[in-house]
């Protein structure tokens, strides 16, 4: 009988024990599985929030596209202004055919008048007057391509090649003038003039 009462003993304190382990085993596992649901928890409250953030410093505001944009048109108008300053300074350094075509009109001009006794001065209506008109428009070109390239390099923070172009066609523009107004003023080459004694025509 002692003995029969000391194994109960010893198989109800085993038990107890084991029991005891258990429940310790299933507190510790549970006390880390609620910190990590926890945690879980947190990271998804906040989760949204801080994508949004993340997002927001990503993306553009429109502001900042318009501003893009504006730059944009700005830098291409500026390129194509200088464009077109360099190449009116070229024309009126080397001629135009509007030019030509107005020094053509003049020679026929002064025909006619000379025909139709309108004109006395053989060599201005056919000589002078074109040369003077050809300066006139070379001249008109040449203020262009000046006032085309002051404009461009006026404006702010402008692409170097830009400003290259642009003071290439304010030289050239200042150059044509120059030509224009010693044509007009007959400083290159007087004016043709007769013989004493000897009349138009003979």
């Amino acid at each position: 009988m002692g003995t029969t009462r000391t194994t109960d003993a010893t198989e109800m304190t085993d038990t107890t024990a084991t029991t005891a382990t258990t429940e310790k085993r299933t507190d510790d596992e549970t006390v880390p599985a609620q910190a990590v649901a926890a945690e879980e928890e947190t990271d998804a409250a906040a989760g949204p929030e801080a994508a949004g953030q993340a997002d927001a410093g990503d993306v553009e505001t429109p502001e900042e596209d318009g501003d893009a944009a504006a730059r944009s048109t700005t830098g291409v108008a500026a390129g194509a202004g200088a464009v077109v300053a360099a190449g009116l300074g070229l024309a009126s350094v080397t001629g135009t055919w509007l030019g030509t075509l107005m020094a053509e009109r003049q020679t026929l001009m002064g025909q006619i008048n000379l025909q139709a006794g309108k004109a006395t001065d053989q060599i201005s209506a056919m000589y002078g007057t074109p040369w003077h008109t050809t300066a006139l428009v070379n001249g008109v070109f040449a203020v262009l391509a000046a006032l085309v390239a002051a404009v461009v390099l006026t404006r702010p923070r402008a692409a170097t090649w830009v400003r290259a172009v642009a003071w290439g066609g304010l030289a050239l523009g200042a150059l044509g003038l120059l030509i224009s107004a010693g044509m007009y003023l007959d400083l290159f080459a007087s004016m043709p003039t007769l013989p004493k004694g000897a009349r138009p025509g003979a």
